[in-house]
């Protein structure tokens, strides 16, 4: 508990700079990118001070000059802490509509192209591929936690189709990651962080030639993270 208390404070401190500096930045360049930097250091650093250890298996499969779409499965609330953070360049992630509606960040995140969501409107699916397909023109990568939401004991949940229907939109390759060892540093429904190894596996590139249609590519994303979990949570 003492090391999620430090980490707390970090982020508050974390969070000062980037309101005193980061944000007037970004209004008077109209470039995140300073900010964006600010936000996944912090993140990250602060992870690291609660005690969790992060080992990378396949990161040098990543070229950092191309534009993937990333799909990862989600099993704690410090999963995009530690991933998005791991990824070379700028990453657009998904982020709930009414987050938008904040004065502040709500023209920030729409300055960093994230892409709001309406989970109580099924008919907005054809804006958010819109969206994505505009955030990739950018040059940006995607994070996609294809679950939709976190699984309570680290096995896969059934897939999302949204993901798959952007994919195959955007024609960019994509890279399966497998997320282990968050579900024992913080589970679902705790709030304290317990320190660990978590271990971030970048499988290979799918690249568009080869996603076969959605339901192809849906299997072969899963058939991939599910080849990175622990033996005893694989399918």
């Amino acid at each position: 508990m003492f090391r999620t208390i430090l980490m707390l404070v970090f982020w508050a401190a974390a969070l000062v700079f980037a309101a005193l500096v980061g944000i007037p930045w970004t209004y008077l360049t109209k470039d995140v990118e300073f900010l964006y930097r600010i936000c996944t250091f912090s993140v990250w650093t602060g992870v690291r001070i609660a005690g969790v250890k992060v080992r990378t298996i396949g990161l040098e499969k990543i070229d950092p000059v191309r534009t993937y779409i990333f799909m990862s499965n989600h099993i704690s609330n410090l999963d995009p802490p530690i991933t998005i953070p791991l990824i070379p360049r700028r990453t657009s992630v998904m982020v709930k509509k009414e987050l938008f509606k904040t004065p502040i960040w709500g023209r920030i995140m729409r300055m960093g192209s994230l892409i709001p969501v309406d989970r109580k409107n099924r008919d907005a699916g054809i804006t958010v591929v819109r969206d994505a397909l505009k955030a990739i023109k950018q040059g940006l990568n995607m994070t996609i936690y294809v679950e939709g939401h976190r699984s309570f004991d680290g096995r896969l949940l059934p897939f999302k189709r949204g993901p798959f229907y952007i994919a195959e939109e955007c024609k960019v390759p994509v890279v399966p990651i497998t997320i282990s060892g968050t579900e024992e540093c913080m589970p679902k429904a705790r709030f304290a962080i317990r320190p660990g190894m978590v271990t971030v596996e970048f499988h290979d590139p799918i690249e568009p030639i080869d996603f076969g249609g959605r339901d192809s590519l849906m299997a072969k994303v899963r058939t991939a993270i599910n080849s990175g979990l622990p033996a005893e949570l694989r399918e």
